[in-house]
């Protein structure tokens, strides 16, 4: 099989922009990540719509794109909070970036995947994001991410 044939579906930007990792102690997690795995710390912001703290890590200190994302819970009973307490700390997410949110969201309708959100909602770092259920995603929960315009 010749995988050149295959393209990003419309309005993806066909790479992965970064994995999400909850953690119980982003302080920790950071250390762990900057420190000690030496990826370079970009920036660290509360996300009050999802009752988050979050840290964002480049994966390539030569400015290629992916980064880690550590999610922090503040409030127990938020999604991380409930998924920290079922599963433990860990993979969260896979986010893939979108050139055009309303294209990719229209391919993943299209293919009969399962919106999380109708509509892209502020994330953190400036970008919107919707998510796939994981039901039919293979069991990984997918971000779909675009910057806001």
């Amino acid at each position: 099989m010749d995988h050149r044939e295959f393209a990003p579906p419309a309005g993806m930007a066909g790479r992965v922009d970064h994995l999400g990792i909850a953690v119980t102690d982003l302080e920790a997690g950071i250390r762990l990540y900057a420190g000690l795995l030496g990826l370079e710390l970009v920036a660290v912001e509360e996300v009050p719509r999802e009752k988050l703290k979050v840290a964002l890590l480049k994966l390539d200190r030569e400015g290629g794109p992916g980064c880690v994302e550590l999610l922090q819970p503040l409030d127990p009973d938020s999604n991380v909070g409930r998924f920290l307490e079922k599963k433990g700390p860990g993979l969260h997410h896979v986010a893939f970036a979108a050139e055009d949110m309303d294209a990719a969201l229209a391919a993943c309708r299209t293919a009969g995947l399962r919106l999380l959100n109708e509509e892209p909602l502020p994330g953190a770092h400036g970008k919107q994001v919707v998510f796939l259920h994981p039901k039919d995603t293979a069991g990984v929960l997918i971000e779909i991410c675009s910057r806001l315009p």
